[in-house]
């Protein structure tokens, strides 16, 4: 389940961004209270690499470049550079805890093949 307020910059919402399930916001917000600071808020990025010609970044970033999208879910800001929203759009991020994985995971409609590890596509 996906908390549904998502919004950009320029008012588009839905698939054509991110989603952010509910257990994924719940853990970054946690991340981001361990860390102590409010001008943090989570990017998502595609860039060349891994072993499927594209890979995931996420991590925490207090900057805001030319043409990034701004999506909020549950006080959690999340933001996508221009260039890598194309790769994204209609992805859900989801946090799993289990005895098998623990972690963030993508789920990517765009992504055409992805490597057995889950961290890059094509």
């Amino acid at each position: 389940m996906s908390v549904q307020d998502t919004t950009t910059l320029d008012g588009a919402a839905g698939s054509t961004g991110v989603l952010l399930s509910e257990p994924a916001a719940a853990k970054v917000k946690a991340l981001l209270d361990q860390e102590g600071r409010d001008d943090l808020r989570l990017r998502i990025a595609v860039q060349p690499g891994g072993c499927s010609g594209l890979r995931y970044q996420l991590f925490f970033d207090e900057r805001f470049l030319d043409g990034d999208q701004t999506y909020e879910f549950g006080g959690v800001e999340v933001i996508v550079d221009r260039m890598s929203g194309p790769y994204l759009g209609g992805a859900t991020i989801d946090f799993v805890d289990s005895i098998e994985k623990q972690g963030f995971t993508i789920d990517n409609p765009n992504a055409g093949s992805s490597c057995a590890c889950g961290d890059s596509f094509s």
